[in-house]
């Protein structure tokens, strides 16, 4: 598999120029200007060249709740957005505490041919939260544990599931959220785990890596226990950086106000946030009625977050790969996320002054439920590759 991508201005972490890309054998080979290869070729000119990104935080709902999402479906959502690679949360039903499950998840993504796909085993079993015992089955294909959808509430639960992570190399990834507090107050609820598991964490050295971030306090924890070399890694949603609590819709967390959206904004800025993901979770548009908390967020993470951040100012595109593309791919350790010779051949080609309006009809998603239906933004995903070979294209729309 060949292809050259010629003219794109070409962008990641660390470089921005105008130049040509060269896959083959599913690898970057070839990186220059005036390039010339007998092979499939890309013109570039006026476009804009990334690296695939890659999402650490997304539910595809398979197995259990197929008629919100299965693995294809969310696999084209995935690439339609420009990802390459995803990692699966635990909730499904039943919850994935096995290898069995991960199995299947991996067959099914085998099956589709699309995108990567890591799927997440549950810290506690059936995420029921008090027992650990299934992580002694889990093998070494697994590299993320997370009860996304509930918090941990047992301390002693909590320490002992750091305990086996640590000795077994594998990253916690926590949803801080007390449901016995939520209820009076989830801004609280947020804080306090978050405060409680980096304590957990300094005090057994297991890697964390705090899901969706939206408070201005809990983000202050962790620019604390980051300074005091804790190993600790958050992200942020392109919701929560760009909607605040004006907007009726319901996510866990909740959107907050407006000077937490300004905090988490200055926390990119400074370096404090390791990642953005996109927290897809896709669901019918009767569940969103019954009250449903979430958002299919894959197909408009991109341009909600370059016009955000990019287009308005705060960062550099180079800043915005780095924590869409890089720094997950690097917590996951994976070979992409960069634009370097011997990397994964997984790239985006997207349109930064294209401005779009959002049809959510029109999504890959079987979930059609976003706040962002109806709003412009720019930056138009036009192609994804994956290993060199195209696996979504809308050039079309040029």
């Amino acid at each position: 598999m060949e292809l050259l991508v010629k003219g794109a201005r070409v962008v990641d972490s660390s470089q921005d120029f105008e130049g040509d890309v060269y896959i083959r054998n599913g690898k970057i080979d070839e990186i220059g200007k005036r390039l010339s290869k007998d092979c499939s070729v890309i013109d570039g000119k006026g476009l804009t060249i990334l690296p695939a990104f890659v999402d650490l935080h997304s539910h595809f709902r398979d197995p259990g709740q197929t008629y919100k999402e299965d693995i294809l479906s969310g696999s084209r959502a995935a690439a339609a957005g420009g990802y390459t690679a995803v990692n699966l949360m635990a909730n499904t039903d039943p919850p994935c505490s096995s290898m069995e499950i991960v199995g299947y998840v991996k067959n099914k993504a085998d099956e589709a041919g699309l995108i990567d796909v890591y799927q997440s085993i549950s810290i506690t079993k059936n995420m029921e939260g008090n027992d650990i015992s299934h992580l002694e089955k889990i093998d070494k294909g697994v590299k993320i544990i997370s009860d996304d959808g509930k918090g941990v509430l047992s301390i002693g639960i909590m320490y002992k599931a750091m305990v086996k992570a640590k000795d077994m190399g594998i990253i916690v990834m926590t949803h801080e959220e007390d449901e016995s507090i939520a209820k009076y107050d989830a801004r609280l609820s947020e804080n306090i785990m978050t405060i409680r598991d980096i304590v957990l964490s300094e005090y057994t050295l297991c890697p964390l890596h705090i899901a969706h971030v939206s408070t201005k306090e809990a983000m202050k924890s962790i620019m604390d226990a980051k300074k005091r070399g804790v190993p600790v890694t958050c992200e942020v949603t392109p919701h929560h950086i760009s909607l605040d609590n004006s907007v009726d819709y319901k996510v866990n967390p909740p959107l907050r106000d407006a000077t937490d959206v300004k905090f988490l904004i200055e926390s990119i800025k400074d370096g404090f946030v390791d990642v953005i993901s996109t927290d897809h979770a896709p669901h019918t548009m009767e569940d969103k009625r019954n009250g449903a908390r979430g958002i299919s967020g894959l197909e408009t993470a991109f341009c909600v977050c370059f016009t955000k951040l990019v287009h308005e100012g705060n960062i550099s595109l180079s800043k915005l790969s780095e924590i869409m593309s890089k720094n997950p791919a690097r917590i996951l350790k994976l070979n992409k996320g960069e634009i370097k010779i011997g990397y994964d051949g997984d790239l985006v080609l997207v349109d930064l002054n294209k401005k779009i309006k959002v049809d959510a009809k029109n999504f890959e998603s079987k979930g059609k439920n976003t706040p962002f239906d109806g709003m412009e933004f720019y930056g138009k995903v036009l192609m994804t590759v994956k290993g060199g070979r195209v696996i979504y294209d809308n050039r079309q729309a040029l």
